[in-house]
């Protein structure tokens, strides 16, 4: 047999049923290769015992005929997921240490289904980033090179940049991510691996560390479209605990799973052929464009007319959410405590979120304060509302002509870690195609297409309409199939 740790969730879950291997073999070959994968700094915290005692749990439970979904299956989980007993601290300083009482409702579905965690993974500092270099616990370093010797390292994407790099190094068949702006989609596109927001509201949000609430969505992140179907359905539901989460019954997507895209529309938006695109990523959405055809598709094209404003809307909505989730974090409560030596309340106040918060989240907070402050609000927040409500119009308005939408998933292949650094505004350019379906609460899902001229992944972005996840599930499993992307990263770590 193959080496374990080149399987999938499928796979592994399969084989655990039939006897191929047990729980314990397949947890024991992770738990040895995220050991000996430190160079990537994936996983902020690695937890053994935890998912050593789901394999046994899943080996009993084979025996005994009780067998649960994902019994037998590691995960990694990203640190932004409350996990009981375990630190989550949005790897952030100001939250170091910190020990939940109590599990995420995602996280603890995945663990109500069988699945193990072998860990918390790094992310840019309470998601805010696009490349994993914000974390306290310093940068993930993408698996990947580009060829011809170059040994740059290479920013795996963010903010899940630990669970796309994690997954591509094949540390782990599959991990949790969020996405804000596109954090699940963006990372997934630079590492060559599948990653899918669903619709806002699908997962739960308790026990998940805010940034935006109304744009935060959980999802799930894995090597190929099955698995994402198979981990969507497990983290999926409706809670109580969570005002905003959707009161709907969670389709059975991987069953459901067929490539015959016959009597679809797939829509071509016109405003998503950006200015500078490199031809390379124009030549892989007319590639795309080709699949989805002869999947059975009919491709027409369609106008988001108000696109070119969905980035500064939301980059005023996004960090007014953030000032106002983040004012949490004061020393009183939880969390760092930095006291000057006769500090009153507030220089407790200021010294603990100057030593706890890194730069990008300083800088969020500060153009979140500015855009709800009095006499701004209505010049600034008001008005990126108005726009976010125009874009959701948009696809509205879309949706009278075709089923499904089909654009790159990032402008370019993954860069060079600190290549994009010292330019904010050219670091959040990296989400001008995905963040329009995030400000209209749509699913969407990055599949890997192909390899640039440099051998780095490039993907392609499917977005559906509300609650049609089965649509963008089945569009980029009819993509990956005729895309063949066997592509991986070689091992220099």
């Amino acid at each position: 047999m193959s080496d374990i740790t080149n399987l999938g969730i499928a796979a592994i879950r399969d084989g655990v049923r039939d006897g191929a291997f047990s729980a314990r073999e397949v947890a024991s070959a992770f738990i040895e290769k995220v050991a000996a994968a430190k160079a990537l700094n994936a996983f902020v915290i690695e937890t053994p015992d935890h998912v050593l005692a789901a394999a046994d749990a899943a080996d009993a439970a084979r025996v005994a005929g009780g067998l649960k979904p994902m019994s037998g299956v590691p995960i990694g989980m990203k640190d932004l997921f409350c996990t009981k007993g375990v630190a989550t601290t949005a790897a952030s300083h100001i939250l170091e240490g910190f020990i939940p009482p109590y599990e995420s409702t995602v996280s603890a579905k995945l663990w109500d289904a069988g699945a193990g965690m072998l860990g918390k993974l790094n992310m840019d500092q309470f998601a805010m980033g696009s490349s994993n270099e914000t974390s306290a616990f310093g940068n993930v370093i993408s698996p990947w090179r580009r060829a011809g010797g170059c040994n740059a390292a290479l920013a795996p994407g963010g903010s899940s940049g630990g669970s796309s790099a994690a997954i591509s190094a094949r540390l782990c068949p599959a991990a949790t991510g969020t996405d804000t702006g596109g954090s699940i989609r963006q990372p997934a596109a630079f590492t060559g691996i599948c990653g899918i927001k669903p619709t806002y509201g699908r997962c739960s949000r308790w026990g998940v560390v805010a940034f935006a609430s109304s744009l935060d969505q959980a999802g799930a992140m894995a090597r190929d479209v099955r698995d994402c179907a198979i981990m969507l359905e497990t983290m999926a539901g409706f809670d109580v605990k969570d005002s905003t989460s959707l009161d709907l019954s969670v389709p059975k997507w991987e069953a459901a799973l067929s490539s015959d895209l016959r009597g679809k529309r797939v829509g071509i938006p016109r405003e998503y052929r950006v200015d500078n695109m490199s031809a390379e990523i124009d030549a892989l959405w007319q590639r795309g464009i080709a699949w989805v055809n002869d999947a059975g598709a009919e491709v027409v094209e369609v106008s988001l007319p108000h696109t070119k404003y969905a980035l500064p809307a939301y980059y005023i909505i996004a960090p007014a959410e953030a000032s106002s989730n983040l004012a949490r974090y004061d020393g009183v409560r939880y969390g760092l405590r930095e006291l000057p030596v006769g500090a009153g309340l507030q220089d407790m106040y200021a010294a603990t979120r100057a030593a706890g918060f890194g730069p990008e989240v300083k800088r969020r907070i500060m153009i979140g304060a500015y855009v709800l402050s009095a006499g701004f609000y209505e010049a600034y927040f008001t008005q990126a509302s108005k726009v976010r409500s125009l874009i959701a119009r948009d696809f509205d308005d879309a949706w009278k002509s075709c089923d499904l939408l089909l654009t790159p998933t990032a402008p370019s292949a993954a860069f060079a870690l600190g290549e994009k650094s010292a330019d904010p505004l050219a670091m959040y350019l990296n989400d001008v195609f995905t963040v329009p379906s995030s400000l209209a609460g749509l699913p969407a899902m990055s599949v890997p297409g192909g390899l640039d001229g440099q051998g780095l992944p490039l993907g392609l972005q499917i977005i559906g309409k509300a609650f049609d996840e089965q649509g963008v599930l089945n569009a980029c499993l009819a993509i990956e199939e005729r895309a063949a992307f066997t592509a991986r990263p070689q091992a220099w770590w």
